[in-house]
């Protein structure tokens, strides 16, 4: 990486998978339904495709789709893309008791919800990412669903936009 639009225009299906199935959260599945539609113009144009797949999925798909994802400030294994924007949010260097705190609040979600809390949290802090647990604690699930959704749209763009340079 990073790839050129011509250099995946031009891959063979298996390649085109492996280099984009992790644009959203180790679904390659997306990036296997969008390789027929090449030739893609722009990222743009690559990742509206992939987002017309993800809102096509059936519910139960859309909700694996967010069940891939991994805990917000969490230290288990989880996708490279993944660990790289915690990182870059702080999360990965959480005082104990930020820590729990996240923890916390990972698990009161997903009581309520069924389903991790998603947040694109690129140019977010721990104290914002924390106002945001705590607010979107108070939506029902069907708002939480397509927060999420719309979060993993924003987190899969921006992971395309550092792994493709513009023509």
């Amino acid at each position: 990486m990073p790839y050129s639009l011509d250099q995946l225009n031009a891959m063979a299906e298996a390649d085109f998978v492996a280099a984009l199935g992790p644009a959203f959260e180790e679904t390659p599945a997306i990036a296997a339904q969008v390789w027929p539609l090449r030739p893609f113009t722009s990222v743009a144009d690559l990742h509206q495709r992939m987002v017309a797949v993800v809102r096509t999925m059936a519910p139960a798909d859309q909700l694996a789709l967010i069940n891939a994802h991994p805990d917000l400030g969490t230290r288990v294994a989880m996708a490279e893309a993944s660990v790289s924007e915690q990182s870059n949010a702080g999360l990965t260097s959480l005082t104990a008791e930020e820590y729990h705190q996240f923890q916390a609040l990972n698990q009161q979600y997903k009581v309520k919800f069924g389903f991790p809390f998603i947040l694109a949290v690129a140019g977010h802090t721990k104290t914002s990412i924390l106002e945001n647990f705590m607010g979107r604690l108070r939506n029902s699930t069907d708002v939480e669903m397509t927060t999420a959704l719309l979060a993993i749209e924003e987190i899969a763009l921006a992971r395309l936009n550092s792994w493709i340079n513009p023509d």
